[in-house]
């Protein structure tokens, strides 16, 4: 649907267009909150858990970045405020640098034994 909007042969809503990245999206986000949430139950062991916990934290940000620089590029496109492209990048370019450190992290860390 992108080619084709960028291709001018279809004259769809920007939002419209983004409409297969909200709906991939909306599902990782729900899988997410449904794993994070099942750490409330009674049985569950939480001796190995916090690094799990904080990993999916990072998985829950990255998500959430992502989908913001899609929302402010979608209405950059439409026009419906008037928004400079530097600040529409902002969630994208936090969401690259804390992937660098993470993907540094786990390059990295040294596990102490």
């Amino acid at each position: 649907m992108l080619v084709l909007k960028l291709d001018k042969k279809i004259q769809w809503n920007w939002f419209l267009v983004f409409l297969p990245v909200w709906t991939f999206d909306t599902i990782l986000l729900l899988m997410l909150i449904v794993k994070m949430a099942g750490r409330c139950k009674p049985g569950f062991d939480p001796r190995n858990g916090a690094e799990n916990l904080k990993k999916r934290t990072w998985y829950l940000v990255a998500i959430l970045l992502k989908l913001a620089f899609c929302l402010t590029l979608c209405t950059k496109l439409e026009r419906l405020i008037e928004i400079r492209l530097s600040l529409v990048c902002i969630p994208l370019w936090t969401l690259l640098i804390g992937a660098m450190v993470e993907l540094g992290y786990s390059v990295f860390h040294f596990r102490r034994d």
